[in-house]
């Protein structure tokens, strides 16, 4: 199953990054029981759980490209993974692992958000470009895999369940009163809202760029 977390923040000096991160990715150890990994820097952190499926000892995450410019965490399976790879490599890309996570990685930094036109699975995946300033948030085309966000102050938090955001501090823990009565009738919300204010879920076949403290929200599918 797999799952992230993450945030970008600016102005993250009001909180200890590292207590944060590892709160919000034990929000959702049951989605990955293998394995833990986290990055962070002065602006943006990512933490990842881990349920291994492929490359079983060699796959951790988050993943970095060639030259440590781009950092990756997905959560998901690309079925065309194999196919992919082999054009990467074609094109002199070096890979160290032997999963679809990092065809993901490579595949963005040849194609940029093209490569989510080439990827045939189930997805959701946060790509973070320290050198730009800018996070990229994507999910494949139906939605299978979950991905939340939340903006606040110039600053963005992410995660594959609501759980792991409110486990943030810049994340209030406010029901969204206006959305309850739907919730309540139909156990469903039908767009992008949820039952907690001002968290939202990324549509199905969408990604979102953060940067300069904004968001650009996209549909790619």
């Amino acid at each position: 199953m797999c799952g992230f977390v993450g945030w970008f923040d600016e102005g993250a000096a009001g909180y200890d990054a590292a207590t944060t991160i590892r709160r919000m990715a034990d929000a959702i150890a049951h989605r990955g029981p293998d394995s833990e990994g986290f990055y962070a820097d002065e602006r943006c952190a990512l933490g990842f759980r881990r349920l291994a499926i492929i490359d079983l000892a060699g796959a951790n995450q988050p993943l970095f490209n060639e030259d440590g410019s781009l950092v990756l965490v997905l959560n998901g399976e690309v079925y065309n993974y194999r196919t992919l790879r082999r054009e990467l490599i074609a094109h002199g890309h070096a890979f160290t692992t032997e999963g679809d996570a990092e065809v993901v990685l490579h595949g963005f930094e040849q194609w940029g958000e093209a490569v989510l036109d080439r990827l045939r699975g189930m997805f959701a995946f946060a790509l973070y470009h320290p050198a730009k300033g800018e996070l990229f948030l994507a999910r494949d085309a139906f939605g299978i895999k979950p991905l939340y966000w939340h903006a606040e102050g110039g600053a963005v938090v992410f995660g594959s369940e609501i759980k792991a955001l409110l486990a943030h501090p810049r994340v209030p823990r406010q029901l969204n009163e206006r959305r309850l009565g739907h919730w309540l009738c139909m156990e469903y919300l039908p767009d992008e809202e949820t039952l907690f204010r001002g968290v939202r879920k990324l549509p199905a076949g969408h990604w979102l760029r953060w940067r300069d403290g904004h968001a650009e929200v996209h549909r790619w599918f």
